[in-house]
Order: C-alpha cells, then structure tokens, then sequence
C-alpha cells in the first residue's frame, strides 16, 4: 500500500494535536490583530491627522451613532445567552456605560448622551443624528451584522468579539490629543465621550480577556477566538469602507 494512502488513514496521534497555547501566548495572538485595528484605517488617520472637512467630520459623528446605539443592544444580546451570573453582574455595567442610570442618588447620562453632545459640537442637530437619516446602507448592514451575531453566537464568543477594545484606549487617545489642535471650531465639552472611554475601555478589556483567555482553553478553540476577533476588527473596517465611499478620503 502506498504510504500517502497509509498516512491518510492514519488516525491522529496525541503527537499530531497542536498544544493549547499559554495564557501569555495566546494573549499576545489576540494583541498581534491589532494590525488590522480600524485605527489605521485611511479615513480614521485623515480624521486624527487634522485632514477632514467638517462634513466629513460630521459624517462619521452621524454615521458613528448608528453603531453607539447598537452598543448596549449586542450587550443585550449576549447576556441573553449567558447563564453565568458572575459574568452577567460584570458585564450589565456596559449597558448602562452607554444607556446611563440613575441609582441610589448617582445620576450618569451615559456614552449615548455624550455621543449627541458631540454630535451638537460638531454641529449636528439630535433630530438630525437621532433619525438616523445621514447613515448609509452599508454602515448599517456592518452594524446589524455584529449585532446578529452576538444574538447567535455562543456567548463566549460574543465577548470575545468585544476584545477589539484590547486597542480602544490608543484610538480615543489620539483623538484627544490631535482633535482640538486640528478642528478648533468643535466645542471642547463634545469630547466627553473619548475621555470617559479611555478608563471604561481598560476595564472592560480586563473583563472580556479574563473570560477569553478561561474559556478558549484548546488550540483550536483558541484560533476560533482569533477568527471572532478577526471578524470584528472586519466589521469596524467595513465601517469606515462605508464612510470613505459616502464622504470622500482627503490626502495630504
């Protein structure tokens, strides 16, 4: 019989099983995607670069809200799925992140209401931005697709999606730093929503990366993990396809 017949049937060996990554190598996998962060993005750098006009500016602040408001409802979603309480108790907190609360005499108007500030700062109107009339179709199809997903997923994998945030704080960052400079004609109380996301951001990673990094535990499970991120560093990069193709990408 000939031997690529013979290995063909072979059946697989302990040896032939690929060993499950470490916690510290398997992190560094995830991290590695960041490569793909829609953060190098042609239309986010002419943003953070001071190269937009204001519509463009205001395109994206409008656009942008579509998938603010999608936020809490993936969230939703996903605990929807998850009969783990100490999970749920943690990851509520995204929810009223962006939906804001009043509980025990502290008020927060959430991420929502301080993205609409930024959309006014910017010179939006809220009816303009809350009937979502400047978001394109393809911004919208990018949106409902994630949020489809974490309906469906399993609900380890809808939070491993979220670990794009793994490469949030740099972005909100750079807008910090570079937006006032560039865009002196935005009021600077819009800028709200970046610095609250900075800290939030940092905390949810330590959530999303502690469940990860307990449940993907095998290598195969582990390069599924990496496809979800994959797919969500995608859905974030067909977002900003859809508003380059809408508003234009200027160059230096």
């Amino acid at each position: 019989m000939r031997a690529d017949i013979i290995q063909a049937n072979r059946r697989p060996t302990p040896a032939d099983i690929e060993a499950a990554w470490t916690h510290a190598e398997f992190e560094a996998q995830l991290r590695e995607r960041g490569r793909s962060y829609h953060i190098h993005h042609p239309f986010n750098v002419m943003l953070n670069t001071g190269h937009a006009t204001p519509e463009q500016v205001r395109g994206w602040v409008a656009n942008r809200f579509y998938y603010q408001i999608a936020i809490p409802i993936k969230d939703a979603a996903l605990l929807s799925n998850c009969p783990d309480p100490r999970v749920r108790r943690g990851w509520v907190q995204r929810i009223l992140d962006h939906d804001g609360f009043e509980l025990g005499g502290i008020r927060d108007e959430g991420g929502i209401e301080a993205w609409l500030r930024l959309a006014e700062a910017v010179g939006l109107t809220r009816d303009e931005v809350l009937d979502l009339r400047h978001v394109v179709p393809a911004m919208r199809y990018a949106v409902d697709a994630y949020v489809n997903f974490a309906r469906r997923a399993p609900w380890q994998e809808a939070v491993c999606s979220s670990l794009t945030e793994l490469f949030a704080p740099e972005i909100h960052k750079q807008r910090l730093a570079t937006w006032p400079e560039h865009y002196g004609w935005i009021e600077p109380g819009g800028l709200t929503y970046f610095r609250s996301r900075v800290s939030q951001a940092r905390r949810d990673v330590e959530q999303g990366l502690a469940v990860t990094l307990e449940h993907f535990t095998t290598r195969p499970l582990q390069k599924r993990a990496l496809e979800v991120l994959q797919f969500k560093l995608d859905i974030l990069w067909a977002m900003n396809d859809a508003m380059a193709l809408r508003y234009g990408v200027n160059t230096p």
